[in-house]
């Protein structure tokens, strides 16, 4: 017996396992697999007397599984020299199977969601009311469940910067852009509360990273000259703000930087 009949041979053995430890999928698979090696390979008498046996004992296990009847309303029926036809039923099985496993997967991706969205709810109503440190210690225990969620560090960073925590605020987006280093947004946020922090000689290596990463973005330059203003680099400042405006002629705010930076220089 060939190396696939043997395989198939322990699949369909295996078949009365699946279903009671409720793996309807693999049970279906292990029947497709098992019909498939039949129709394949010539068998010896013997070899097929028993592999008919045992595509008969597979497709009235599965055909009684309770949860079947839920996912798949036709009937598995099978008698020797019905091997098309079941394999064919059986194909249509897995296919609704693996559509409930992705219906599943999106249910349970959306809960994740609202839950996500009721801790964040939960943590900002927290700093609405000053309760600082208990929106922490909220917004920490979702980071834990999400750890690697950098859209998630960032957002809870935007609130602590709103609440003027730039502090706690550096730190999540720090981790934010280690997991998403091509994310300009985090660049730019980051700025912002290490310039609120005082730490402009970080946030220039933070803008120095951003612009190997998208040296055409004139707001890259602008927040970087935003720095450079509370810093009273003003040469600096004006040369980030030729650069804003050298990649949009028409920025404004970037025309009123080098204006003013020009100003002081004189």
């Amino acid at each position: 017996m060939s190396a696939e009949l043997t395989r198939a041979r322990t699949q369909l053995s295996n078949v009365r396992t699946y279903l009671k430890q409720d793996k309807i999928q693999m049970a279906a698979q292990a029947l497709h697999d098992g019909l498939i090696a039949f129709l394949k390979h010539p068998l010896m008498k013997a070899e097929k007397q028993e592999f008919v046996r045992l595509l008969e004992d597979s497709t009235m296990y599965l055909s009684a599984a309770p949860k079947l009847n839920e996912i798949f309303p036709i009937a598995l029926t099978y008698k020797e020299g019905e091997e098309r036809q079941l394999l064919e039923t059986v194909k249509g099985l897995l296919a609704e199977l693996q559509k409930n496993v992705a219906d599943e997967a999106q249910q349970m991706l959306e809960a994740l969601e609202r839950q996500k969205q009721e801790e964040l709810e939960k943590g900002q109503h927290l700093l609405d009311s000053g309760q600082n440190e208990s929106a922490v210690a909220v917004f920490n225990a979702l980071l834990n469940r999400f750890s690697e969620d950098a859209e998630l560090k960032s957002d809870i960073a935007e609130r602590y910067i709103r609440a003027g925590m730039f502090s706690e605020a550096y730190t999540r987006l720090a981790e934010a852009i280690e997991l998403s280093p091509e994310n300009i947004r985090y660049y730019n946020s980051i700025g912002m509360a290490l310039r609120k922090l005082g730490k402009f000689n970080v946030a220039e290596k933070y803008f120095a990273k951003a612009v190997k990463v998208a040296g055409k973005d004139p707001h890259l330059f602008f927040n970087l000259g935003r720095v450079y203003v509370d810093w009273e680099k003003w040469d600096k400042c004006a040369k980030s703000a030729l650069m804003a405006l050298k990649l949009d002629p028409d920025f404004k705010e970037a025309e009123k930087m080098l204006a003013f930076a020009k100003k002081r220089l004189a």
